[in-house]
This record gives C-alpha cells, sequence and structure tokens, in this order.
C-alpha cells in the first residue's frame, strides 16, 4: 500500500514537472519565441595580415537579406569583397531578393590599412515565421597590416573580436553588369548611326583591290583587323583595371558616387544628341592619316589600322565604352577587364567581319531606326545613375528612379511605334502604354500614399492610429487613455509582417470592430534612429512586429503581447480575450 501512493506520488511530481518546463520553454500560444538577434545571427571576424573574414552563424528558421551587408572603411581603403551567392527570396511588399539561411563567410581584401583602421558592418534579418529585427551595425577594428600580410589568404585567418555599435554606413557598390554583356553592347553599337555606315569603307581600306585575294584571306585581314581594335580596348581595360584597385573604396563616398552619377547622366544627354563627344578633330584627322598609310591586304598594316581605330572614339561609343570602364575600374580585376573590353571589341567587328566576306547586301537600310538604337541606349547608361544613385538615397528612392526611367523609356518607344505604318503597331502601342501604367506604380505611391501598400497604415481603413516616437510621448498617452486598453503597434518599412499586418490584419472585420474599443497608438522606428533604438530599448522590444497591449492604467497587460505574424482570426481571437 505504502508503495503505491508513492509510485502515485512520484507520477504526480513527474506531470508537474513536465507541465512546468513546458510553460517555461514554450511561449504564449498567441506569440511564438524569438530569440535575441545576437542569437540569431551570431556576428564574428577575423583578420590575417590585409585579409578579412566576416562571419555570421544563422540559426534555423532565421535569414538576412543579401542587399543588407553593407561595409564602409575608416582609415583603411577597401580592395574586394567577395560576396557569395544568396538563395532567391520573394515576398509581396519587397519583391525579388537573395538571402542567406545558413552559416556565412564574406572574405574582404583590404590595403592601406592605418592605425587607428575601421571597418563598419551592417546587417538585417528576419525570421522566417514572420518576425524581422532592426538593422544591425557593428565596428570591426583593424590591425594594421605589414607589405608581407597582402598575399595571405583568407581562410588562414582565425583570430576572434566582438564588435561595437556604430551608425548605418553606406552599402558597399557592385554595379549590375558581367563581362557577356560587354559583348551584347559592342554588337548594339555596331549598328548606331556613328559606326555601321563606316563598315563598307573600312571593309574597302583594309581589302584593298578585292578581285586579286582569296575568300580565306578576307576573312583573315578582317580578323585580324578585329583582334587590332580589341588589342586597344585590352590594353585599356587592363590599364583601367590596375588604376582602379583604388576605385573600390572611392565608391563607398557618396560624393563620388553623385559626381559619377552625373557624368553618366550627361553621357546619356550625348546618345540622345544634346551635344557631340568625340576627340578632338586635330588629333582624329592625323590618327585617320597615319592609319590610311597602312599598307592594304598586309597582315602588319590591317592590325596597325585596327589598333589606331580603337583609339578613335566615336560619338556612339563614348558613353557606352564609359559605363564598362567604370565597371572595370571598381572590379580592379586585370584579367576580367581586359577580357571585358576584348568581348566588346569583339561585338562591334562581327558585323564588319561579316560585310568584309560577304559584301554590303549583308547591311540593313540606313535610317532612322539607326538612331532609334542610339536613343536606346542612351536608356542603358541612365539605368548606371540610377544604380548609383540608389546606393546614397535607399532603396524607396531607387525604386522610384527605375519607375520614372521605365516609363521614360516606355514612352520613347510608344512614339516611336508612332511614327510607324506597319502592319501590327496598334497592339504594340496598347502593349507599350500598358508597360508604363504599370511601371508608373512606384510614381502613384509617392504621390499618392495612401494607396501604397509600402506605407499602408490602418487610418485608411477608418482605424485612427495616433503616431508615438519617444518615450515621453509614449508615457503621455498612456496616462490619458480615458479608460480603454492601449494597443501600441511596432512598425517599420522594412518589416514585411508590419505591412501584412496593417494590410490583411488590421482591416479584418472582426478586427476592426474590436479595435475601435481601443486606444491605438503606432510608433514608426523605420529610421533606426538612436531615439527609436532608446524606445525600443524601454519596451523590451527585440524585433518587429509586436503589438503591445496596456491597461487603463498605462501598465502592460501581462501575456498580451504579440510578436510575429497573426490573421484576423486568430488576432481576433487575442483580443477577446483581452477584454474586461
Amino acid at each position: 500500500m505504502v508503495a503505491r501512493i508513492a509510485r502515485l506520488i512520484i507520477l504526480a511530481l513527474t506531470l508537474f514537472s513536465l507541465q512546468t518546463q513546458a510553460s517555461l520553454f514554450s511561449g504564449p500560444a498567441s506569440s511564438p519565441h524569438f530569440v535575441t538577434v545576437d542569437q540569431a545571427f551570431g556576428f564574428d571576424f577575423s583578420q590575417n595580415g590585409n585579409q578579412l573574414v566576416l562571419k555570421w552563424n544563422i540559426r534555423p528558421g532565421y535569414y538576412l537579406y543579401q542587399q543588407k551587408i553593407t561595409l564602409t572603411a575608416s582609415q583603411a581603403q577597401i580592395a574586394q569583397i567577395a560576396m557569395p551567392a544568396g538563395q532567391p527570396h520573394e515576398d509581396e511588399f519587397f519583391g525579388k531578393s537573395q538571402i542567406f539561411t545558413s552559416d556565412l563567410r564574406v572574405p574582404v581584401s583590404l590595403h592601406d590599412i592605418r592605425p587607428s583602421a575601421s571597418l563598419t558592418v551592417s546587417y538585417q534579418g528576419c525570421a522566417a515565421a514572420g518576425f524581422c529585427y532592426p538593422p544591425e551595425t557593428r565596428v570591426v577594428p583593424l590591425s594594421q597590416a605589414s607589405p608581407s600580410d597582402t598575399a595571405v589568404s583568407p581562410a588562414a585567418a582565425e583570430a576572434t573580436s566582438a564588435g561595437a555599435r556604430s551608425e548605418p554606413a553606406l552599402p558597399a557598390t557592385h554595379l549590375p553588369f558581367s563581362p557577356l554583356w560587354a559583348l551584347l553592347i559592342g554588337i548594339g553599337v555596331a549598328f548606331t548611326p556613328c559606326v555601321l555606315p563606316m563598315y563598307p569603307l573600312i571593309s574597302a581600306i583594309i581589302l584593298g583591290d578585292r578581285r586579286t585575294i582569296r575568300t580565306s584571306r578576307i576573312f583573315l585581314l578582317a580578323f585580324v583587323y578585329v583582334q587590332g581594335m580589341a588589342l586597344t580596348y585590352t590594353l585599356m581595360g587592363m590599364v583601367v583595371a590596375a588604376a582602379g584597385l583604388r576605385f573600390q573604396a572611392a565608391l563607398q563616398s557618396p560624393a563620388v558616387l553623385l559626381t559619377l552619377a552625373g557624368v553618366f547622366i550627361l553621357l546619356a544627354l550625348s546618345m540622345f544628341g544634346a551635344f557631340t563627344l568625340q576627340l578632338p578633330s586635330a588629333l582624329q584627322t592625323q590618327l585617320t592619316l597615319w592609319s590610311n598609310r597602312q599598307k592594304s591586304g598586309s597582315l602588319a598594316g590591317v592590325l596597325l589600322m585596327g589598333a589606331v581605330a580603337g583609339l578613335i572614339c566615336s560619338p556612339c561609343t563614348t558613353a557606352p565604352l564609359s559605363a564598362i570602364l567604370l565597371y572595370i575600374a571598381q572590379s580592379g580585376n586585370l584579367l576580367a577587364g581586359g577580357g571585358t573590353l576584348y568581348l566588346y571589341a569583339l561585338g562591334m567587328g562581327l558585323p564588319l567581319i561579316l560585310v568584309t566576306l560577304f559584301g554590303n547586301r549583308l547591311l540593313p537600310k540606313s535610317g532612322p531606326w539607326m538612331q532609334a538604337v542610339k536613343e536606346g541606349f542612351g536608356f542603358v547608361i541612365l539605368a548606371l545613375p540610377v544604380f548609383l544613385i540608389e546606393r546614397v538615397a535607399g532603396d524607396l528612392w531607387g525604386l522610384r528612379l527605375w519607375s520614372l526611367l521605365s516609363v521614360a523609356f516606355c514612352g520613347w518607344a510608344f512614339s516611336l511605334s508612332l511614327k510607324s505604318h506597319k502592319g501590327g503597331m496598334r497592339i504594340l502601342q496598347i502593349v507599350w502604354l500598358l508597360l508604363a501604367i504599370i511601371a508608373a506604380r512606384p510614381l502613384q505611391d509617392w504621390a499618392f500614399p495612401s494607396a501604397s501598400p509600402a506605407t499602408l497604415s490602418a487610418e485608411t481603413h477608418g482605424l485612427p492610429f495616433e503616431d508615438v516616437s519617444t518615450i515621453a510621448l509614449l508615457d503621455q498617452r498612456l496616462a490619458h487613455s480615458q479608460g480603454k486598453i492601449t494597443l501600441v503597434d511596432l512598425y517599420a518599412d522594412w518589416c514585411v509582417a508590419c505591412k501584412e499586418f496593417a494590410k490583411y490584419t488590421f482591416t479584418a472585420p472582426e478586427v476592426a470592430q474590436r479595435l475601435k474599443q481601443y486606444q491605438l497608438l503606432r510608433a514608426n522606428v523605420t529610421a533606426n534612429s538612436a531615439q527609436d533604438n532608446a524606445l525600443l530599448s524601454h519596451l523590451k522590444v527585440l524585433g518587429l512586429p509586436t503589438l503591445l497591449f496596456f491597461d487603463a492604467e498605462g501598465h502592460e497587460i501581462p501575456g498580451s503581447r504579440v510578436t510575429g505574424y497573426m490573421n484576423g482570426r486568430e488576432f481576433a481571437a487575442h483580443l477577446q480575450k483581452l477584454q474586461p
């Protein structure tokens, strides 16, 4: 009998223990348990000489945004950032992006490390369950490296140190380009009005008396001419890449980025015919005369002709060539620099080889279409200023500028279609108009914020949320709640689930009806300023979305806090539990 009672007591204690553990290690039913930002994304770094490795230990179920990882150097210069490719990710509000879901290592090559140098690292991530952390910033102290340390591999670095908070840094700039694009740009430039009409003349000059030349010899001469032109461009690319080893660090400066944006806007205007860009006429004349003195039909003479032709930049080639040179300069890679401009020259030379082999019958007839090709390149060049300005002004302004550029391009294409009388143009015109309307959406959202899902707020649906930006203002509103329960919504533009709450949850009829009995406050912490951080710290908030509930006396209701996304039905049930 005693043994049976003892067993019952032990069983009861075991069940009580299990229940206690469950209550301790599982959060409230309404709020999933989220770890701190340092537990979700453990940051570390190691330095060996001029090589630095940034490391993040990413907890399962959490992810970092690739585009939110930004670096800037103080008292040092960044030579190269080997950012690995992320996984594709898409959501309704931010569109397509790249994320990292497992441990991340980012090698960074540095040079000119001076005393007291540091690297500022900013990053931001979220939980897959619908919870985002504010942007985090760490300052990595850099050790001065000796010249012999330059060639050390990043994988060999293992020293560890913790980071401290600092202000957000300007994103590292990598142009959205690849060497293959240079080949396509070269082919496109060949069909501009400054280049295409010259091909028959160039073909006649390099061949001389065509009647005595075999087809194989014709091909060889044309190919050698193109190689001479490519040689000039390749050397130019290698020189720019060598001089541009420090260019990546310069591209961290807003002044440099905005200056380059202005330069490329001017280059684009030249493609639209605002003015002409070319070498001084006297120098062009001397180079042309020297080229014409070379012996036609000889391999050496044709090679020199091509090399000199590469130096005579026509008005149609200056702007695309400048864009490619910017890509090469910021890469600092000699091989990539030479190879990129070789492909550009090869693209320009392919039509010339065809014309030399098969004659002028392969060339399309001259006409307004060539001017349209040139103007089309003007829009391509305008994409570079938008990309550079976006690095300084931020993603929101970048979206507006891309929208403006897209609308301008569609309008230009629509106006061209009006000049054509070919069948089917009416359908094409409708297509361009529809594309322009779609592209104009970010501009419409900017002009009419109430229609923008990116800035959607419950006020548009009859819920009078009042903004509170400071601790003092929050305390003041809590003290004047007029006997109501207060809901404090912590919101930020970079929080996807916050937008989902505003668009879907707060607008659900059963939720909107219940919230009319609450005092509604909203703290917008998008800027992640010191004031925002102080408010989040005061409220003991790890990340967003977080919704807090206070009673009529201004005290937070125990167990009422919501972290992570809830749909309308779940949130309405949560509100029901809070009713007196």
